[in-house]
C-alpha cells in the first residue's frame, strides 16, 4: 500500500526519510548490535545521539547561548503548570491572551497557582482572530505574559510576537520549526513534539538561563526546570526513541535548507490551499485572513450535509484525517512541515472536482 497524505493535527507526518534511516537504524543503530530503543540513555552511543540531536535543535532554531534546550516528557499540557511553577517567583499574577482551545486551558491551569488577568480574548469573535495588542490590558505586576501563538484547533494565529517587558512564553506546539524566529524574545518556548518534531512522547522547552532555578518551594523536583537543565534532561530516563527520532528530524530540516527554505515552503503551500477555499463559494474559512495559521486550515463546506461524502471520497484518494476537530466540526487540513507540496496540491484537486460534482 502506498502512502497516504496524512492531515492530521498530530501526531502527524514525518519526513518519508526519516521513517526509512528509522527502519534501516531499528536493529542496529551504526553497527552497535543494538536499536536506539534498546540503549542505556547513559551508554556512549545514546549519549552521542542525544548530543547531537540537541546541538542540531539549536543550530536549526538559532538559539543563543542564553537560553537553554530541555527534552521532556508530559507533553506540552504539562508545562501549562510548569510555567508558573517556575517563573512566578514571588509575584502572584501572570498575564494571558486568550485566543482559542488551547489558551484556555493554559488559563484554567494556571488558575491553581496564581491570579491569572486575561488580558485579551477573542472568544465573543469565536476566536476567529487576535486581538491587536494595542487594546491589551496589561497587568502593572505580571510575572510573564503567556500566548499560543497558532491555535491548532481554530487555525488563529498571530501576526506578530508581543512586545512586552517581562519574559513572553509561548506554547509554539503547532507552530515550532514552521520558519525563522527570534528565540532571543521569548523567556520560555515550549512545544509538543507530535506535529514539526517527531513522535508523541516528547516535549521540547527553550529556556532563558537567568529564569531557571527560581522554582516554587511546592513544585515537585521533576517540574522544576532546574532539575533538568542541571542534568543535561537525564534526571530520570528520557523518552529516548523520541528524541532520536527528533534528532532524525532536526537533520532533515538541515538538509532542507533551514528554516528558511522551509518558511518558504511552508508559506507556498498555505497560499495554495488558502486560494483554493477563497476562490470558491463551495468552501469557506471562517478565520481573519491576516490572522490565518500556516499550519492548520480549517475550512467548512457550504452544506454541511456533504462532509462525510467529502471525507469518504477524499480517503479513497489517500488524503486522509481531513476531519475538523469535534468541538468546531467541518474539515481542517494540518500541513506541517513533513507534509509534501504535492499533497496539498493533491488536496486542492480532490476540492475543486468535489465541488464540480457536489456544488
Amino acid at each position: 500500500m502506498s502512502r497516504v497524505f496524512n492531515f492530521s493535527a498530530g501526531p502527524a507526518m514525518l519526513p518519508e526519510a526519516v521513517l526509512k534511516q528509522a527502519q534501516q537504524e531499528m536493529l542496529d543503530w551504526q553497527g552497535s548490535g543494538m536499536s536506539v530503543m534498546e540503549m542505556s540513555h547513559r551508554g556512549k552511543e545514546y549519549m552521542s545521539i542525544a548530543e547531537k540531536a540537541k546541538q542540531d535543535f539549536i543550530d536549526v532554531m538559532s538559539i543563543p547561548d542564553t537560553h537553554d534546550v530541555l527534552f521532556l516528557q508530559g507533553g506540552a499540557s504539562s508545562q501549562f503548570a510548569m510555567v508558573p511553577l517556575n517563573l512566578l517567583g514571588d509575584k502572584t499574577t501572570a498575564d494571558y491572551v486568550n485566543t482559542g482551545a488551547w489558551s484556555k486551558k493554559a488559563i484554567a491551569e494556571a488558575k491553581r497557582f496564581c491570579d491569572v488577568n486575561v488580558v485579551a480574548t477573542s472568544e465573543e469573535q469565536k476566536f476567529s482572530t487576535v486581538p491587536a495588542q494595542d487594546s491589551w490590558n496589561l497587568s502593572s505586576d505580571a510575572a510573564y505574559l503567556h500566548y499560543t501563538p497558532n491555535e491548532t484547533i481554530g487555525g488563529v494565529e498571530f501576526p506578530f510576537i508581543p512586545d512586552v517587558n517581562i519574559p513572553l512564553v509561548a506554547d509554539m506546539s503547532s507552530t515550532i520549526m514552521s520558519r525563522p524566529i527570534d528565540v532571543s524574545k521569548f523567556g520560555v518556548i515550549y512545544a509538543g513534539a507530535q506535529k514539526n518534531i517527531g513522535p508523541a512522547g516528547l516535549t521540547m522547552v527553550i529556556v532563558q538561563k537567568d529564569l531557571i532555578g527560581k522554582a516554587s518551594k511546592q513544585a515537585p523536583s521533576m517540574f522544576d526546570y532546574a532539575t533538568h537543565a542541571n542534568n543535561d534532561s537525564m534526571n530520570n530516563t528520557p523518552p529516548t526513541y523520541a528524541w532520536y527520532l527528533a534528532g532524525l528530524v532536526f537533520a532533515w530540516v538541515k538538509e532542507q535548507g533551514g528554516l528558511t527554505k522551509i518558511a518558504e515552503i511552508n508559506e507556498r503551500k498555505a497560499s495554495k490551499l488558502y486560494g483554493a477555499i477563497d476562490a470558491s463559494s463551495f468552501y469557506a474559512n471562517p478565520v481573519d485572513v491576516p490572522c490565518r495559521s500556516w499550519m492548520n486550515v480549517p475550512f467548512i463546506l457550504a452544506d454541511a450535509e456533504l462532509d462525510a461524502k467529502f471525507l469518504e471520497e477524499a480517503k479513497k484518494e489517500n488524503l486522509t484525517t481531513l476531519k475538523g476537530h469535534r468541538s468546531v466540526g467541518g474539515m481542517r487540513a494540518s500541513i506541517y512541515n513533513a507534509m509534501p507540496e504535492a499533497g496539498v496540491d493533491a488536496l486542492v484537486a480532490f476540492m475543486q472536482d468535489f465541488e464540480k460534482r457536489n456544488g
